[in-house]
């Protein structure tokens, strides 16, 4: 008898982490594969990326909508709530052994909280690591108490969960998501790349996300994002690719201010979803990356180029010597790309270490899915670290 793994996805860049895994889950003989799609997927105004899904291959079991045509904090939170209630319903539909989430946005603890209530068994990706700058800091710990199977991308970040109180021998360090993807993807060449952007690459070329900073000051993300463009719009010879923020709260501002921008700059274009190989793709002919999003710790040290990692939102994860950390003012901006294009620091890339390993983590994964026992998962001992550091079971009473 197979056993059904629902592997949940509600982000563009989410599913390019988890696309592997989802086809490696289909091809194992011991296990089905089922698709639940919710968040920024359903909705027009973000790309409408559930299509990807389905130019992949897969095929989407159950769609959960949850997004409201808001982004305010009020609206976010109905949306959680909207996601319960619709993954209550998925579940008792698609009735799975075991679900699968990856990360820590809003639309995955809906999910999470959702199929804890229901009694199935829970396996979290790229738990343990920190965002400091960010509410996601909260939400991923939270879904790392859920869940009962741990996939993390480093050494570190396992110590982190077991420090959480979850049992060692469930907690497997099998290395970044992205890097399956960027070693198992055939990428674009640079005129087949222009072609389908519809933009022409200059001898500069810069690729730029920027999501908003949700622990900060409301007007905070604002301000930011004006320093970044302020700073940008003096480069010259530089084309400039914006990916546009996530659906969080403030995000619909930051797009505002981003299409503005664009409008006004010939050598600047947007794309509401790249998809993730046009995305790879860019990164392989880009100098660099610059904003606040985990791609550029966790992805784009493989490329041998350069992050410029603008504020706190990343802070508290590993991170290559390839990343220059800077304040998020136009001033140390610009320093921060001057040392970016600095011939000592470009010569540097090539030896770059990526603390986020060299593949394999997908069929990893999978063999651990197909081999795990499900009995008795769902009751966890809670784990204390010992006065000297050393990992020890809570006493039986």
């Amino acid at each position: 008898m197979t056993r059904k793994v629902c592997v949940v996805t509600g982000t563009r860049a989410e599913f390019g982490l988890l696309r592997y895994l989802m086809e490696d889950i289909r091809q194992h003989p011991a296990l089905e594969l089922q698709v639940a799609v919710t968040g920024m997927h359903l909705s027009p105004e973000f790309g409408s990326t559930y299509q990807e899904i389905e130019a992949a291959g897969f095929i989407i079991d159950i769609k959960v909508e949850m997004l409201l045509s808001s982004d305010t904090s009020t609206a976010v939170t109905k949306s959680m709530g909207l996601g319960v209630i619709g993954f209550a319903d998925a579940y008792q539909r698609l009735k799975p052994d075991i679900v699968v989430v990856l990360g820590d946005r809003f639309e995955i603890f809906s999910a999470t909280s959702a199929a804890l209530i229901a009694g199935i068994p829970i396996a979290h990706l790229h738990g343990g690591e920190t965002t400091e700058g960010a509410f996601d800091e909260a939400i991923r710990h939270s879904i790392t108490k859920m869940s009962h199977l741990h996939f993390v991308a480093a050494e570190e970040y396992r110590h982190r969960v077991i420090q959480l109180g979850e049992s060692p021998e469930r907690v497997f360090n099998v290395g970044g998501m992205g890097i399956d993807a960027i070693k198992r993807l055939e990428l674009l060449s640079r005129e087949e790349l222009e072609k389908s952007i519809d933009a022409v690459l200059d001898d500069k070329n810069l690729l730029i996300t920027f999501h908003p900073v949700t622990l900060e000051r409301e007007e905070s993300s604002k301000e930011q994002l004006n320093a970044l463009l302020n700073a940008l719009a003096e480069l010259k010879q530089t084309h400039l690719i914006f990916t546009m923020p996530n659906a969080d709260t403030g995000g619909r501002e930051l797009t505002k201010i981003v299409h503005e921008f664009v409008s006004s700059h010939d050598n600047a274009s947007m794309y509401a979803s790249l998809g993730q190989l046009r995305y790879f793709s860019c990164m392989a002919q880009v100098d660099g990356v610059i904003g606040n999003s985990s791609s550029g710790l966790l992805e784009a040290p493989a490329f041998n180029i350069g992050t410029v990692n603008i504020g706190d939102r990343q802070k508290g994860r590993l991170k290559a010597a390839s990343v220059i950390d800077c304040e998020p003012t136009k001033a140390a901006i610009l320093e921060a790309i001057d040392r970016l294009y600095s011939p000592t620091f470009r010569s540097s890339l090539d030896a770059v270490d990526n603390p986020y390993g060299n593949g394999g983590a997908s069929k990893a994964i999978v063999q651990v899915l197909a081999d795990s026992s499900l009995d008795n998962l769902l009751k966890k001992s809670f784990y204390n670290l010992s006065l000297s550091g050393t990992y020890k079971a809570r006493e039986q009473q």
